[in-house]
């Protein structure tokens, strides 16, 4: 497991060349020799669920897999970036058509049966499929068309330097001290499919004086050196084989050969060239094939910035700071204006003139409306729509990213399992200008998705209503959800902090006992989620004051249109002060905030502030991005 826990590279086989020998081990064997990776192997019976959970930023080729629990295949297929060498054809339950209709007397229908399904499926679903002949890859097809789509290249057998490098001398002293013209060989075999009474009978009726001989039973070495002593080479296989190496040896000792149309590769267009043009086309396969595994952990992910705006200038967001972090690490961003009236919009426009990959837009919309808060979560699905990238990362203007995770957020998303669409992330949600942290919020947010089209946001099913005129509103969403475009549903998600996470949090705001006690240990968790977690600063309430009074003139009519609610100015719906916001003076809302930064960490408005409950709040290790040095400094 050391081996396994330092691999960038697993390769999973029935069998390895340390336990037999054959052809396809051989194969593997030459791949593994030449790994630029650090590259482990297991046993295909030894793979299990909890090693596969650790593989997310591995990469695994499967080549045997015959003795693999094939209900691991949706797991793999699901979380694993993998390549597949297929040898024969697994998706016949005799891994050969010809045998299973010398069995049963019958075509072959294994790829209607659950066995064809289950490994095509599997062929599908990865990176690359490597075949060993053209022939083979047509059969595929013909089976199971969708295969046309997947990446693959056919790879042949491969050989290890050391043996190219032995039939080389061996072809040299066979040219200089001659060989028996009459010897024809061949080459003895445990299975039926080798043909050796056919190719007996089909070398005897052409060449009826000559001498044939079958050979085997020996080591390597030695079955190539007997081999290069004679004529040539009969090989005539009664079904199917993808690519016997023992006609590549025979081609590249310089013999005759005699063979049927079930030697795959035999009419294709390299082996029909020279001696030395096949050796030349051989010394290339490993490369080719590694290159395709490099091709994974040197892609490209391109990633795609968005956040929204409406006169984020008069409301004082950092929101050139937080467009800009986005800029520094995004390869482009995508900023959605709701119609501003500020001088928002003239000055995005004028900044997109300069930077190319700030692309900026306007969609306006009716903010009289009274069902305006809905826009807020229709202006991201805009954006969102609008991106281009393989990947999303998503920001409300008043969040900023430190500059020390810039190169976290490409690297994470080149290890998320492949069924994840989001991934939650951590947010420091700032309370007052002393550097609190918040608790009393969720410290994730939904951040890094896959830029799937059937991804957009909107309130999901089981929150959206309809009032009277017709007109969405929620009963418990922001209306910013991941939702699925065709029905609403939410999108399941990946997060680092889990339900048991969450009743320690919830626990620690209740119970101060508990607090006392565990407030360390959860500020130690976040800030170590944070070292290795690209996350996001957020500023929304670095200005209690700000916030207050955005709440007066903007919120409480924000969360009544979003959650049809009555918006009348009475005292029960102000969660500040126990009076109608219309009562409540500037200088009350100073010194209100000036209480709450001092003492409490945060507070959710769902009810009237109470500083007989102060809220905790912890500091991170991190500081604020460099980007907002100047923003901060202004403010505080």
């Amino acid at each position: 497991m050391n081996n396994f826990n330092e691999s960038e590279v697993i390769f999973v086989a029935d069998f390895f060349i340390e336990e037999y020998g054959g052809g396809a081990e051989k194969t593997t064997e030459a791949l593994f020799e030449v790994a630029p990776y650090r590259t482990c192997k297991i046993k295909s019976n030894e793979l299990t669920k909890e090693i596969l959970e650790q593989c997310a930023n591995k990469f695994l080729v499967f080549f045997n897999y015959r003795s693999m629990d094939h209900n691991l295949i949706p797991l793999i297929v699901a979380n694993c970036h993998y390549a597949i060498v297929e040898y024969d054809y697994k998706f016949c339950q005799y891994r050969s058509i010809d045998l299973h209709k010398r069995e049963t007397g019958k075509n072959c229908d294994c790829h209607e049966q659950q066995l064809g399904k289950i490994i095509s499926a599997f062929l599908h679903g990865s990176d690359h499929i490597f075949w060993m002949s053209q022939k083979q890859s047509v059969i595929y097809h013909d089976r199971f068309p969708f295969l046309k789509d997947n990446n693959q290249t056919v790879l042949s057998s491969v050989f290890s330097v050391d043996d190219l490098e032995y039939i080389e001398r061996l072809s040299v002293s066979r040219e200089k001290n001659g060989w028996d013209s009459s010897r024809w060989a061949v080459i003895d075999g445990n299975s039926w499919i080798k043909g050796v009474d056919e190719s007996i009978k089909a070398t005897n009726e052409k060449y009826p004086s000559c001498n044939v001989e079958v050979i085997g039973g020996l080591p390597y070495y030695d079955l190539l050196k007997t081999l290069s002593g004679f004529h040539g080479l009969s090989f005539h296989p009664l079904g199917g084989d993808t690519c016997p190496r023992t006609v590549i040896e025979a081609k590249l000792l310089d013999l005759d050969l005699m063979v049927n149309e079930n030697v795959q590769h035999y009419e294709e267009e390299w082996f029909l060239k020279s001696r030395d043009e096949v050796e030349a086309y051989i010394l290339s396969r490993p490369q080719i094939f590694w290159d395709v595994i490099s091709s994974f952990f040197n892609r490209d992910i391109s990633l795609s910035g968005y956040t929204t705006t409406k006169n984020v200038i008069c409301s004082d967001y950092p929101w050139k700071e937080s467009i800009q972090s986005m800029l520094d690490f995004c390869d482009e961003v995508v900023v959605v204006d709701g119609g501003s009236n500020d001088g928002t919009w003239e000055n995005l426009k004028s900044w997109s003139e300069n930077e190319k990959k700030l692309r900026v837009y306007q969609v306006k919309r009716d903010w009289d409306h009274y069902r305006f808060a809905v826009f807020d979560g229709q202006q991201k699905a805009v954006a969102r729509s609008l991106c281009k990238g393989d990947w999303c990362w998503q920001m409300d203007i008043d969040e900023v990213v430190h500059e020390n995770d810039y190169k976290k957020v490409k690297k994470l998303a080149r290890q998320i399992p492949k069924s994840v669409k989001i991934v939650c992330l951590p947010v420091i949600d700032y309370w007052g200008k002393e550097d609190k942290v918040r608790v009393d919020v969720n410290p994730w947010k939904w951040r890094l998705s896959r830029n799937d089209t059937h991804i957009t946001h909107d309130i999901p099913a089981q929150h959206r209503r309809y009032d009277e005129n017709g007109n969405v509103f929620s009963i418990g969403s922001d209306g910013c959800d991941y939702v699925h475009t065709d029905n609403y549903q939410p999108i399941p998600h990946m997060n680092f902090f889990t339900p048991q996470h969450e009743q320690i949090r919830q626990k620690i705001i209740d119970d101060s006992d508990f607090r006392k006690n565990n407030l360390q240990n959860y500020s130690n968790f976040i800030n170590a989620a944070l070292k290795e977690l690209p996350s996001v600063h957020h500023y929304s309430w670095f200005d209690i004051e700000r916030k207050i009074l955005t709440y007066k003139n903007y919120w409480s009519k924000h969360w009544a249109s979003l959650y049809n609610k009555i918006t009348d100015d009475i005292p029960e719906n102000n969660m500040f002060f126990d009076k109608k916001w219309s009562d409540v003076s500037n200088e009350e809302i100073v010194n209100l905030a000036t209480k709450m930064n001092n003492e409490l960490g945060g507070w959710v408005f769902h009810e009237r502030v109470d500083f007989t409950k102060p809220t905790p709040w912890y500091s991170v290790d991190s500081g604020h991005p460099n980007i907002m040095k100047s923003w901060l400094k202004e403010r505080k």
